[in-house]
């Protein structure tokens, strides 16, 4: 693990613990962050397996919205702005049961750096859709388990 990672991870786990422990609990590891993605693994354990063996649909739900959050506060971060964000709506589709760690992809990087850059022009809060997709590579490579389109809701100053 480079020291990038190795010191975004800790931040996660400070941040996540101190302002909203679910996320902590789930246990969330940075796996790739760029530019134009972020990529984030939650572990399928006895915190977040159901009654079936597979990834309870609430940890989905929350490792979509941790990756889309995530890549917002990165973005902001290396701007140097404030960026107040929420996403005022999420569908879920639901395709296989993760029987296995999940891999949670965003690549809405290019998208919510046009955000940042017409909130900042306009003053006005912006409203795009962003996409998330949930795969279980160890199981079943890239195919997706679930995806989601969470609609992102981004002021900057």
């Amino acid at each position: 693990m480079d020291l990038q990672r190795f010191k975004a991870n800790l931040a996660l786990r400070l941040f996540a613990w101190r302002y909203i422990p679910v996320i902590g609990f789930c246990a969330p590891i940075i796996e790739e962050m760029n530019a134009k993605a972020l990529r984030i693994r939650i572990p399928l354990g006895w915190r977040t397996r159901n009654h079936l063996g597979s990834m309870y649909f609430g940890v989905l739900a929350t490792g979509a919205d941790l990756v889309g959050g995530l890549l917002v506060m990165e973005k902001g971060r290396q701007r140097r702005k404030k960026v107040h964000f929420a996403f005022k709506d999420v569908q879920g589709e639901f395709l296989k049961r993760p029987e296995g760690d999940v891999q949670f992809d965003c690549a809405a990087g290019e998208e919510i750096d046009a955000m940042i850059d017409e909130s900042l022009a306009s003053g006005q809060r912006i409203n795009r859709p962003i996409q998330v997709v949930a795969t279980c590579p160890s199981l079943n490579g890239d195919e997706a388990m679930a995806r989601f389109v969470l609609t992102l809701s981004i002021k900057a100053s």
